[in-house]
């Protein structure tokens, strides 16, 4: 395995496409740790510790959800708006042909994908906002002002991660809507393992 990493870097194309790639992962982590304006992510962590039915949202976004951060949403928008074109192209006749038009049809495709994922951040962010709101999660309560601020936020950081998973695509390596969620699911691991020895080990005297 690290032999064939090796031999990977030492083609020049290759090299920069994984450097590239590692380089984007990074900047995906530190939006993950970018809180949302007027959101009280302390108290939201806190619910979600009390709440297990979320962990596995909370798993595929690395956490970002748990943290309100304004990758919050995540790719989880793209991947639902994938999902419900596809079984559209059955239902939808112009779908289907566009399915079948070669590369310019999935491009349309990937277009209508990419319209329907902010429609539903939108709606998605929305209903956090006024969820959390009534809830009293936010710092100001619920008013105009504050849930625009978190539909802007959770909207461009759901745009900004689809953009980044195109560009992934395009100038890195493997497909970045897949990368991005399988970086999420291994940066998990470290606290999942840590949650776990103190739940079963350490507090199993307990």
């Amino acid at each position: 395995m690290f032999e064939t990493v090796r031999n990977a870097f030492k083609i020049k194309d290759l090299r920069k496409k994984i450097i590239y790639t590692l380089l984007v992962l990074v900047i995906v982590r530190i939006g993950c740790a970018i809180p949302v304006p007027g959101v009280n992510a302390s108290v939201i962590s806190e619910w979600f510790s009390q709440n297990s039915s979320m962990d596995f949202f909370n798993q595929i976004t690395g956490g970002s959800f748990e943290k309100m951060s304004i990758f919050a949403l995540n790719i989880t928008p793209y991947i639902t708006a994938s999902i419900i074109l596809q079984l559209l192209t059955i239902a939808i006749p112009r779908l289907e042909e566009l399915h079948k038009d070669g590369e310019e049809g999935r491009k349309k495709i990937a277009e209508y994908t990419r319209y329907l994922s902010i429609a539903l951040s939108i709606v998605e962010s929305v209903a956090m906002a006024i969820g959390f709101g009534n809830a009293g999660y936010l710092t100001n309560g619920v008013s105009f002002q504050s849930v625009a601020v978190i539909v802007v936020s959770l909207t461009a950081g759901a745009a900004a991660l689809m953009w980044i998973g195109e560009q992934i695509n395009e100038h890195g390596v493997g497909n970045g809507i897949s990368i991005i969620l399988l970086y999420n699911i291994v940066s998990r691991i470290p606290q999942d393992i840590t949650s776990l020895v103190e739940k079963f080990v350490t507090g199993a005297s307990n």
